[in-house]
């Protein structure tokens, strides 16, 4: 039997059982963190909502951790552009860390096809730590300049940004220590190697009874972390975190990056996956080819002031 091209299999498969058509072969889903951070539980919630819609076809998640996601983007190029080939990306980590001038892409060299989900920036200590509330922190901070340490995902990233962005806005001076990816930052954290974490909503729900968030960066309390208060709130006009999506190599053909993007899409769509995303703190969001152009030109416009007031790009 002849095997059907990619783009007539996309038309014809089980439309009935999925919003968008199965592929017709597997997709090679690389991550630019190790295993056990945001980037690696959104892949895999991925990987189960689409084998059970599509179970001829496998999300075949595959990592090229290091330098903070930058040794997997620098290669991202050099990845055959056929469709099958697709890789994780961060905001606002693809724009500061070209800006540092170490890292071997340019936030150009990055195609992104598909921005799926949003996560709000959070501040968290340890459930044993004795900073029972933001007010303790600040006030802690403040008597010990430079002595707490806050860990966090990578150089030049969302975590990074933020921490710095604290720092500044409630004149506090605390030291940030970077770890390869929220995999390694958990463990630092609930074994109190660290003071506490400028990391995500996500990572204060999915650690919820061993971490304790003090703050998060959204317009109103989240509703899984009702205690917990907005930056704004606390006076700081503060709604801001970290985006994750697909991109695919520049040579990926037009079509073929609006195919995947659907299938991203689709994904969204589906009620297990709204169901995992809540559960894991994870805000979807849904921007694909009709909106990439004119999101991009304005996250790239607020990070590139971020990284700015980081002292990056002089």
């Amino acid at each position: 039997m002849t095997k059907l091209p990619f783009a007539a299999a996309l038309l014809l498969a089980t439309a009935t059982a999925f919003a968008q058509p199965c592929p017709d072969k597997n997709l090679n889903y690389w991550q630019a963190f190790p295993p056990g951070g945001e980037s690696d539980i959104s892949a895999r919630h991925q990987q189960v909502v689409l084998k059970k819609k599509c179970p001829g076809v496998d999300l075949i998640v595959q990592y090229k951790a290091g330098g903070g996601g930058a040794v997997l983007w620098g290669q991202l190029n050099t990845l055959p552009g056929d469709g099958l080939n697709i890789a994780g990306v961060n905001l606002p980590h693809v724009v500061l860390q070209p800006m540092e001038g170490t890292v071997s892409y340019k936030t150009e060299d990055i195609t992104p096809v598909f921005w799926y989900h949003y996560t709000p920036d959070a501040l968290v200590v340890p459930e044993q730590s004795p900073l029972k509330s933001f007010a303790d922190f600040v006030k802690a901070a403040q008597a010990n300049p430079g002595k707490l340490n806050l860990g966090g995902s990578a150089l030049r990233s969302a975590n990074h940004a933020a921490h710095e962005r604290m720092n500044a806005a409630f004149k506090v001076q605390t030291t940030y220590v970077p770890y390869k990816g929220t995999g390694d930052l958990t463990l630092a954290v609930l074994g109190a190697q660290v003071d506490g974490a400028m990391s995500y909503t996500a990572f204060a729900i999915n650690n919820k009874g061993k971490v304790r968030a003090l703050a998060v960066a959204m317009e109103q309390r989240h509703p899984m972390l009702p205690d917990v208060p907005t930056f704004k709130e606390l006076g700081v006009d503060w709604v801001d975190g970290a985006f994750r999506g697909v991109g695919v190599p520049r040579s990926t053909p037009p079509e073929q990056r609006r195919r995947i993007a659907e299938l991203f899409a689709a994904l969204n769509a589906e009620t297990e996956m709204k169901e995992l995303a809540a559960r894991s703190g994870f805000e979807l969001v849904n921007i694909g080819p009709d909106r990439m152009e004119a999101f991009m030109r304005e996250r790239i416009r607020v990070y590139q002031e971020v990284g700015r007031q980081m002292g990056l790009g002089k």
